[in-house]
C-alpha cells in the first residue's frame, strides 16, 4: 500500500478566526491581534495551493459547509480517505468543529470525479464521549497498518481501539505533554509531535514522560525501517512535527526555491515534504540534511493560521487516496 498520497483535499478558510472552544485543549492557539486575520489566512491558503501546484500535487478545494466555522481550514480532523474507496467521518470534541462535517461528502467528492465505495460515519461516538479527530489524532503507517496516537481530550483510547478494529489497524497509544512532564498539558493532536514518511520519522520523544512508552515507540519506528529523526520541545512549539510527505504526479520541482533563495538539495526520490516556514527555520542542520536524503522540503509561510488557529500546514491537508472514476 502506498504510504504517501499524490493528491490532497483542502477547505477554504472563509470563517477563520480565534476559537475559544478549541483553545481550551490547544496550547498552540494564541489570541493574537492580527489586522484582518481572515484576509491573511486566505493569502496563506492561496500560497499553499501554489506550492502544491508547483510540486505536481493534485488539488481538490472544497467550500466549507459552514462558512463561519473558525477552524474550517483544518479538514483533516473531520474526515480521511482510504485507498479502498472508503471515507471516514470522525467524532469531534467541540460543537464549533462539529459543524464543519459534510454528511454528503461522498456525493461532493463523486461530483469532483472520485470513486467512493463507502462512508464510515463515526461522528455519533462524540455523544458518548468517544473522540477521535481524524489524522490529527491518528498518525497512520498505512503500509504496516499501524495507528499511532497520543491520548488527549481529543483522542480517546476507546475510540482509537474501535477505529482500529473497524479499519484493520494495530493501535499504538502513548502519553505526550507540552512540557514532557507526567502532569503536563496533553498535546492536543498526535500530528504535532510525530510525522511519518515512507522512509523517515520525525518525533518528539522529549514530550513523552513515560520511558517505557518512549522505548516502545522508538522500537516500533525502528522496526518499520524508517530513519528516526528526533526533535526537542522548543521545536515542538515551532510546528516541526507538523509535516506531511506527498508523492508528486510529475517531477516539476526544478524551479522551486526555498526561503534562503537556493535550490533544495537533491533527495533520493521525487517525494516532497510540506511544512511551514516556521518549522523549516526551526530545523537544525543535521535534521534538515536527514530529511533531504528522503524528500524535498517545501516550506510555506502560514504564520497567521499557526498563531490564531493553532495548527500548521499538515493540518490543512487531507491526503486523497481515492481513485478517479
Amino acid at each position: 500500500m502506498m504510504h504517501s498520497a499524490s493528491s490532497v483535499i483542502l477547505v477554504r478558510p472563509t470563517g477563520f478566526g480565534y476559537d475559544p472552544e478549541t483553545a481550551a485543549s490547544n496550547e498552540f492557539q494564541q489570541r493574537t491581534p492580527v489586522d484582518d486575520a481572515r484576509r491573511a489566512a486566505a493569502e496563506e491558503f492561496d500560497a499553499l495551493l501554489e506550492a502544491l501546484r508547483q510540486c505536481g500535487i493534485g488539488i481538490t478545494v472544497l467550500d466549507p459547509i459552514d462558512p463561519a466555522a473558525p477552524n474550517g481550514v483544518f479538514p483533516n480532523n473531520w474526515f480521511s480517505t482510504h485507498a479502498d474507496g472508503t471515507i471516514v467521518l470522525y467524532p469531534m470534541l467541540t460543537p464549533s468543529r462539529r459543524v464543519e462535517r459534510d454528511p454528503d461528502l461522498a456525493r461532493t467528492l463523486e461530483r469532483e470525479g472520485f470513486a467512493v465505495r463507502q462512508t464510515l460515519d463515526f461522528s455519533g461516538w462524540e455523544h458518548h464521549g468517544l473522540i477521535l479527530e481524524g489524522t490529527g489524532s491518528l498518525v497512520l503507517d498505512r503500509g504496516k497498518r499501524r495507528a499511532f496516537a497520543c491520548l488527549s481530550p481529543r483522542t480517546s483510547e476507546n475510540a482509537l481501539a474501535a477505529w482500529c478494529e473497524q479499519l484493520g489497524y494495530t493501535p499504538i497509544s502513548f502519553t505526550a505533554t507540552m512540557d514532557g512532564r507526567i502532569n503536563g498539558a496533553p498535546i492536543y493532536h498526535t500530528n504535532v509531535m510525530l510525522a511519518l514518511g515512507q522512509r523517515w520519522a520525525l518525533v518528539c520523544f522529549d514530550a513523552m514522560p513515560y520511558p517505557a512508552e518512549r522505548q516502545e515507540l522508538e522500537e516500533e519506528l525502528a522496526r518499520s525501517g524508517r530513519e528516526v529523526i528526533a526533535f526537542d520541545l522548543p521545536q515542538l512549539y515551532q510546528f516541526v512535527g507538523n509535516a506531511l510527505e506527498l508523492a508528486p504526479n510529475r517531477p516539476t520541482l526544478a524551479g522551486h526555491r526555498d526561503p534562503r533563495g537556493t535550490k533544495p538539495e537533491a533527495s533520493a526520490s521525487d517525494d516532497v515534504i510540506l511544512l511551514s516556514e516556521t518549522a523549516f527555520h526551526a530545523l537544525k542542520p543535521h535534521q534538515r540534511l536527514a530529511l533531504e536524503r528522503h524528500a524535498r522540503l517545501i516550506p510555506v509561510a502560514v504564520p497567521t493560521i499557526e498563531a490564531i488557529g493553532g495548527g500548521s500546514v499538515r493540518c490543512m491537508l487531507v491526503e486523497n487516496f481515492l481513485s478517479k472514476k
